[in-house]
């Protein structure tokens, strides 16, 4: 194969991975209607959990925050992604599970596309594997979780932990 063709095909292929990869980042702007509130209107009693100190050797550990349509009228949920690839979100909405979705260039994050309808409650399932960055990722780690609602700023659950061996 002559060297002229063999750049071509590399080309090509870093073309269509960039493409992908560049249609799966989250959407930073996606304000589409201009009289939507950039505030979340969902409920939730919580967006932040602590585990303490967690081993490795004991595997991954997990959180589940609800979330609550206390509006009045229905709220399209459009995407989750997290911060680090260590970090799983699941989706439990009208009794369906759909996940798991990860870190935005790790996974590709898919549209969500599912809708809570008022006064539906729908949960958020976090999990986190302490043995993802292998031994070198011991010490504190404070990971998020998004939750992009159709019109409004992300949602941001954080979890934290202390990894020991």
């Amino acid at each position: 194969m002559p060297i002229k063709n063999i750049i071509i095909y590399i080309l090509t292929v870093v073309a269509i991975v960039g493409g992908v990869i560049w249609m799966a980042r989250p959407d930073k702007n996606n304000n589409t209607d201009p009289t939507a509130s950039i505030i979340s209107v969902l409920n939730f009693s919580e967006t932040q959990y602590d585990f303490g100190t967690i081993s490795m050797a004991n595997g991954n550990v997990s959180k589940i925050f609800k979330i609550t349509n206390s509006s009045n009228k229905s709220i399209e949920i459009e995407k989750i992604y997290t911060s680090c690839m260590c970090t799983e979100a699941e989706l439990n909405i009208n009794n369906k599970k759909l996940g798991p979705f990860g870190m935005p260039g790790h996974n590709l994050v898919p549209k969500v596309n599912q809708t809570l309808n008022v006064g539906e409650t729908a949960e958020i399932k976090v999990i986190y594997n302490p043995n993802a960055h292998g031994p070198a990722g011991v010490g504190p780690v404070d990971r998020i979780v998004y939750v992009e609602e159709k019109g409004r700023q992300p949602l941001e659950f954080r979890i934290k932990a202390v990894v020991t061996p």
